[in-house]
């Protein structure tokens, strides 16, 4: 995970998502799974949040391929807890389907809040790890999202992350592909020093 810049929402937001929300949660303030049905109108700006977001899960901090990828909104306030948040632009994140169901109504760090470097990647396991340099209360909150997303636990997450490295080592993409589709490991090869030393070995 890495920061992510806040996006302003889209100019008819306001119209076509917030407003027809309020009327809803007007009449029921607290629905039951049931009654969000229909009423899910976050979704008419997904591919707002697509193009705001440059296809990247806020979670994993890859591309979401618009042709295979399942992309959605997460609320990062679930909407059970706090259903006044649901029809915010505010509260949206744009997240891989996979990331979104597995977050689900956990507290995890807020990509939105991130302080920069909390999330630091070993490139000898391609494990996602707290920085050594955190507190421990912040260590924790890194590890607990960790888990929670399970970032370290899918072998697909971390074979993509060898496979990502292994693609810019032998030339078949350029750090610039890698820094649009890997933002993280493309940042963390910056980071560590490693993006010269690739391009020499």
């Amino acid at each position: 995970m890495i920061p992510v810049q806040p996006q302003p929402e889209p100019q008819d937001f306001s119209e076509r998502i917030r407003e027809p929300g309020a009327a809803f949660l007007n009449k029921i303030p607290h629905p039951t799974t049931k009654q969000w049905e229909g009423k899910e109108y976050w979704r008419r700006v997904l591919p707002d949040m697509r193009k705001s977001y440059n296809d990247i899960c806020a979670y994993s901090a890859h591309w979401i391929s618009p042709v295979t990828g399942g992309h959605s909104i997460d609320h990062f306030v679930p909407r059970v807890l706090q259903p006044d948040l649901a029809y915010e632009w505010s509260n949206f994140r744009y997240a891989s389907s996979k990331f979104n169901a597995r977050k689900g109504t956990y507290t995890i760090l807020d990509p939105f809040q991130l302080e920069p470097d909390w999330f630091v990647l070993d490139f000898d396991s391609f494990l996602v790890k707290p920085n050594l340099n955190l507190t421990p209360e912040q260590k924790a909150a890194v590890q607990n999202t960790i888990d929670v997303l399970k970032l370290n636990n899918d072998e697909g997450c971390v074979e993509l992350r060898q496979n990502c490295v292994r693609w810019f080592r032998t030339g078949e993409i350029t750090f610039t592909h890698l820094e649009r589709v890997a933002p993280f490991i493309a940042y963390e090869l910056q980071r560590q020093g490693w993006v010269e030393k690739l391009h020499q070995s």
